[in-house]
């Protein structure tokens, strides 16, 4: 241990990870091998055979079993030390993590792949007055990045460009499947664990914010690290942007504590709000998503009811026996993104809305927006 680290912090430090690939897995084995004891990992997908070349914490039965890799990751985890605690999450990062479990967190640490994401964690991480800390790898080369609320955010810092992407929500590179397609051999694993190894020592940083303050240590925010293996190459460059006038990056506070869960019918859930704000005009803001009741073809005008989130009815039109084939731009959606006491589906529990456990709700009460966090369960 680092004369600058200081074990009982990082024991106790609550750290989450947001995605479980090459990068996640170097990440989350050097947070456990530096005694890291509380992690959260978040990630959706399965374990499959091209990830064996690349994560050491995958094996070929796990991806002959198509298991969770956030399954995967917390038994392989524990082997390596019992006492850790691992919360997973197989969902994605935009919709499935409540704000309260980021609140808890001393660090988030970024190991995904597409601007959308990134976004979306910078987002969670704003509102939550969280640091966070990015990587991304590509070929022979990598970044990493911090982002600090108050002083650098991500979306202040995309370009034109990277905002087309993020519109698109496009992965930032294929270079797996670049190298199947030619044969040759990834270098994923190598660049990963140059690039993880950074974004840890980064993240522990953030951890000892007394050592930083004190100049002890030097944060990488504000500046990005830049590695290039090919000619061997390293770098730093500027890498800071913070925009007063940017809606990201609106920090949800002060949070007040309620007993409310995601059983909780609308209805329910207005009266609770209604009588402890003592306020008559109550609205739950559906900030992550929206809700959908039903959806109308652009040709005819023919309705078909949804009644799910908006990130679902693709999904559901895609399997809809009279709707599969259409694309989406056919169809108009009808959705909601505030809920209050007109919304025409009272019965329906917060947890059919979309919100995820752990979540803060944004409430608007008499043209005043207070922030609930609810209970876990």
């Amino acid at each position: 241990m680092s004369r600058n680290f200081l074990q009982n912090q990082v024991k106790t430090a609550h750290v989450m990870v947001v995605g479980c690939g090459a990068l996640g897995n170097e990440v989350l084995k050097n947070l456990v091998l530096m005694g890291v004891e509380h992690l959260v990992v978040v990630d959706f997908d399965i374990v499959e055979m091209g990830n064996l070349t690349r994560s050491v914490l995958f094996r070929k039965e796990d991806a002959e079993a198509q298991r969770l890799k956030v399954d995967v990751v917390a038994e392989r985890l524990a082997e390596i030390n019992s006492a850790i605690e691992v919360k997973t999450i197989c969902g994605d990062v935009a919709y499935d993590v409540g704000l309260g479990l980021v609140r808890r967190m001393d660090v988030v640490i970024g190991c995904v792949d597409s601007r959308w994401a990134r976004y979306c964690i910078n987002r969670l991480c704003m509102r939550a007055n969280k640091p966070w800390v990015d990587g991304g790898i590509s070929d022979l080369e990598g970044t990493a990045r911090v982002f600090v609320p108050g002083i650098n955010c991500y979306a202040c810092n995309l370009g034109p460009e990277g905002r087309k992407d993020l519109a698109r929500r496009l992965p930032c590179s294929g270079i797996i499947h670049r190298h199947e397609m030619v044969g040759s051999a990834p270098t994923t694993s190598i660049v990963a664990s140059i690039i993880g190894a950074v974004q840890v020592q980064e993240a522990l940083k953030l951890i000892h914010q007394d050592t930083l303050k004190a100049g002890e240590l030097t944060s990488l925010c504000g500046k990005m690290f830049y590695y290039e293996g090919e000619h061997l190459t390293m770098k730093m460059a500027d890498y800071q942007a913070f925009d007063d006038e940017c809606a990201e990056h609106t920090c949800w506070e002060p949070v007040q504590l309620c007993d409310m869960t995601l059983s909780v019918t609308v209805e329910e859930a207005l009266a609770i709000l209604s009588y402890t704000l003592n306020a008559n005009d109550v609205a739950i803001c559906l900030s992550g998503d929206s809700y959908v009741d039903y959806v109308s073809e652009r040709s005819n005008d023919r309705r078909t009811e949804v009644m799910l989130p908006a990130r679902k009815v693709e999904a559901f039109v895609e399997q809809h026996p009279h709707l599969r084939g259409i694309l989406m731009s056919e169809f108009y959606q009808h959705e909601y993104h505030r809920v209050d006491k007109t919304f025409p589906y009272q019965s329906l529990s917060l947890g059919e809305l979309g919100i995820p456990v752990w979540d803060i709700l944004h409430v608007l009460a008499d043209g005043r927006d207070y922030y609930f966090e609810m209970s876990k369960v």
